[in-house]
């Protein structure tokens, strides 16, 4: 092993333990996500996942899934996966300027991240310009996947798909006896949040239901106060909030307050999937659900979540997988495979070694059919998940044959917590 001094925009240096490669058989990939700012846990954890997976690869794991028995990528004769880490912290400049490094100055044969759509948006235009594949496992505005880009890939599913399956919980749910008829909605302002409620919009109007509030606040506001006090007069059935990780702290600790207590709270991820979300808001996380591809409790149908889980905490200082590192181990995974399949770092072979990409759910961790690209870029073997905090812990309600726990409706009031 040996130590690179990896330099991120505006921060310090880190030294990354990577393992390196002299020969031309190297392949190099751009890795960019927040590693600073206040989502800089989601970032760390996700660049956690990608040595995980880069252990997995250039090294012999004993998994029984592809490119883990043997050292390095067979496809290109043993060659080692290094990674160049930048840094965005949030903002679109500072992405596009760290892609415009990786790829002038590094060379780097692909690009993988970036968590925020809009960060992800505005710094793929670098690489589809230069026509280097990007792939990306956590970012799920649906205009990513709307913009005819030919070298931009998507494993994860979009808000589309993670709001229609909101919608069959909901209506799965009434069909059992419930009676949920009104909408709330609060995004914030970004491309993800704006796409995020937009959709919930159009959707609710299309299953039959009323949307009764739909409200966008400024991203990092400092106040919610007013937001809140409309969603508590209208006092719809199911609230679907779309937040970052500041701002959905920032919504409970106001809705406590104010004394707005939603029947069912249902979250676009994001802040509530946080890995510091349960640990910073204790008890008033309790009730609150929200969208995910991946929860840990997935481990008794998927057993490869325990092996891989335990990987991933020497990468991560001893913390368990979550889901924006669930998925970022998975789409790295995906772009290594299709690498191998190229046999090659040359950028074209790799894009259509990712168009002709088929992995069966088997070699996965969390819930997908599979890992199939369509034309538009989108992995067309997509699932996800509802999980509901429940004593201090996510656990999966839905679908219901996955459920590791019986839904609490409606959620706790705050009297209550």
């Amino acid at each position: 092993m040996k130590k690179l001094l990896t330099c991120f925009t505006f921060v310090a240096c880190f030294s990354l333990s990577l393992v390196t490669q002299s020969n031309a058989n190297e392949v190099k990939i751009g890795v960019l996500y927040p590693l600073t700012g206040p989502v800089a846990q989601v970032g760390i954890d996700a660049v956690a996942a990608v040595k995980t997976a880069l252990d997995i690869i250039n090294n012999s794991h004993d998994l029984g899934i592809p490119l883990s028995k043997e050292e390095g990528l067979s496809g290109l004769n043993g060659a080692k996966i290094t990674i160049v880490v930048g840094d965005h912290g949030g903002k679109q400049d500072i992405g596009i300027s760290e892609t415009e490094r990786m790829v002038q100055d590094e060379k780097v044969h692909a690009m993988f991240g970036a968590y925020y759509s809009s960060v992800t948006g505005a710094a793929s235009q670098v690489t589809e310009r230069a026509k280097i594949p990007w792939v990306n496992g956590e970012s799920t505005s649906p205009k990513l996947t709307q913009r005819n880009f030919k070298y931009f890939f998507r494993v994860t599913p979009h808000d589309g798909e993670f709001t229609q399956l909101m919608f069959e919980f909901i209506n799965d749910f009434n069909s059992k006896g419930g009676n949920l008829k009104t909408i709330g909605i609060i995004h914030e302002d970004t491309l993800w949040g704006t796409d995020s409620g937009s959709t919930q919009e159009r959707m609710a109007g299309e299953q039959g239901y009323e949307v009764v509030e739909k409200i966008s606040y400024q991203a990092k506001t400092t106040s919610l106060s007013s937001e809140v006090q409309r969603l508590k007069a209208k006092n719809p059935d199911v609230l679907l909030p779309s937040s970052y990780t500041a701002d959905a702290y920032l919504f409970l600790n106001t809705a406590q307050e104010l004394d707005y207590n939603p029947q069912l709270l249902i979250a676009q991820n994001a802040g509530y999937t946080d890995p510091k979300f349960i640990e910073t808001m204790g008890s008033k996380a309790e009730g609150v659900i929200t969208r995910s591809p991946f929860n840990t409790d997935l481990a008794t149908t998927i057993p490869l979540i325990g092996k891989i889980n335990e990987l991933f905490k020497i990468h991560s200082g001893g913390r368990d997988l979550s889901d924006v590192p669930a998925r970022a181990f998975t789409g790295f995974m995906a772009l290594a495979q299709a690498i191998n399949n190229a046999g090659s770092t040359d950028s074209e072979k790799i894009r259509q070694a990712l168009v002709d990409l088929d992995i069966d759910s088997s070699s996965l961790i969390v819930p997908y059919h599979g890992v199939k690209f369509g034309p538009d870029g989108q992995n067309e073997k997509t699932r996800g998940i509802l999980m509901q905090v429940q004593n201090g812990k996510y656990c999966t309600v839905y679908p219901f044959e996955l459920a590791a726990c019986e839904l609490k409706y409606p959620m706790p009031t705050w009297a209550e917590k």
